[in-house]
This record gives C-alpha cells, sequence and structure tokens, in this order.
C-alpha cells in the first residue's frame, strides 16, 4: 500500500482529483495517509476531513525564522512515514533537507507544457497571464518530480490544452484543471504505486 501525503495552499482541487481517484479505484493501492498546508484557511483542509483523511496546517507565520518552519514541516510530513509527497499547488518553498531526503519520491503538478513558463515567479493564475499575453495556442500541464531547482525536475507526464480565442486566464485555468492537471496528477500518482516509474540520468522512464 502506497503512503501519500498531499502538500496544498489552497482550495484543494487536484487533492480532490487524487482522493476520488483513490476511492474509484483508478489509482491503485494507495492510501492518502495525510494533507499538510500551510494555510488554516485552506479549503483543501475541509475537503481531507470529509474523506476522513488526517490533516495538519504548518505556517511560517507561525515561526520565528523559516529554519524553524523548514524543520517543523520536515517533522510533521515525517510523522505520516509517506512513500510518496504530492505538492498540489503548494505555494511555499520546499526545504532543501526534504528534497533530499525524498529524492525521486516528490513530486508536483505545474500549469504549463514546461519548460514553458516555469520557474521563479510563475505559479497560480499568473502563469495563464503570461501566456495569454504571449499569444501561445497551446497550453497544458505537467507532473514532475521536485529537485532543488523550481519546476527543473525529471518530467513524469504532460498533457496539452488548446488555448480557445475569448479566454480569459480565469477560464484558460479552469479548462487546463479540467483537461490536464485533474487528469495527468492521478494518473502518475498510479504509475508511482505500480512501481512504473523510475529515474535514470536525470530523466523519467516509464515502464509498459
Amino acid at each position: 500500500m502506497l503512503r501519500v501525503v498531499v502538500l496544498v495552499s489552497g482550495g484543494g482541487t487536484n487533492l480532490q482529483a487524487i482522493i476520488d481517484s483513490v476511492e474509484s479505484g483508478k489509482i491503485h493501492d494507495t492510501k492518502i495517509v495525510g494533507v499538510v498546508s500551510n494555510n488554516k484557511n485552506a479549503y483543501a483542509l475541509e475537503r481531507a476531513k470529509k474523506h476522513g483523511i488526517d490533516q495538519a496546517c504548518v505556517s511560517p507565520k507561525d515561526f520565528e525564522t523559516r529554519e524553524v518552519f523548514n524543520k517543523e514541516l520536515l517533522k510533521t510530513v515525517r510523522a505520516f512515514s509517506p512513500d510518496l509527497i504530492v505538492l498540489a499547488g503548494f505555494l511555499v518553498v520546499i526545504p532543501p533537507e526534504m528534497i533530499r531526503e525524498y529524492k525521486n519520491r516528490m513530486i508536483n503538478i505545474h500549469p504549463s507544457l514546461i519548460p514553458a513558463f516555469c520557474g521563479k515567479g510563475y505559479y497560480g493564475l499568473k502563469v495563464h497571464e503570461a501566456a495569454l499575453s504571449r499569444g501561445v495556442k497551446i497550453v497544458g500541464a505537467t507532473v514532475h518530480f521536485v529537485d532543488e531547482g523550481t519546476d527543473t525536475g525529471p518530467i513524469i507526464l504532460q498533457k496539452a490544452v488548446e488555448v480557445e480565442e475569448d479566454d480569459t486566464k480565469e477560464s484558460l485555468q479552469l479548462r487546463v484543471m479540467q483537461q490536464a492537471e485533474w487528469k495527468i496528477l492521478p494518473e502518475a500518482i498510479d504509475l508511482f504505486a505500480r512501481g512504473l516509474i523510475k529515474v535514470e540520468d536525470g530523466k523519467t522512464v516509464i515502464q509498459k
């Protein structure tokens, strides 16, 4: 049984997609053992509660320094004994020690086709705003392993989404969620759960 901890900052729509996929059996042999947020008002915590999933809040605002927060975040995650950590809209920089400890066992969903519109400053609606202002015709989402860089880890899955003429950043965000994020994030977790993903020479290899 794969033990998954999900880290999230906001509403938790990707978390819901994971919960639904676990409960329906689309994600095999997996249990979400904990949901951790940096925001005590995150609706994601409510979603976890509704499904009987343990939840915790660790906010940088509650600690004197970022170093103390980092230690508490790592301690909280460790307490769940996860096999896989999923960042599902977690808007906090992950401590380097945590990245090292969970190397190739921590994945992130990003709302663009990496390497486009990624890296520092590209998150949430900012990604879609940048895509529209550049006039791109195809956007999408990427699931990747987390490394020390920002959105630079080995790519696991990507899915493209077409931009429509009358798109706003909000409408584009919703379509990317519905057509890409909510599909490939559960799929990536299932591949991991079934032992079908490995990293070789900095690239992800998916065994079929």
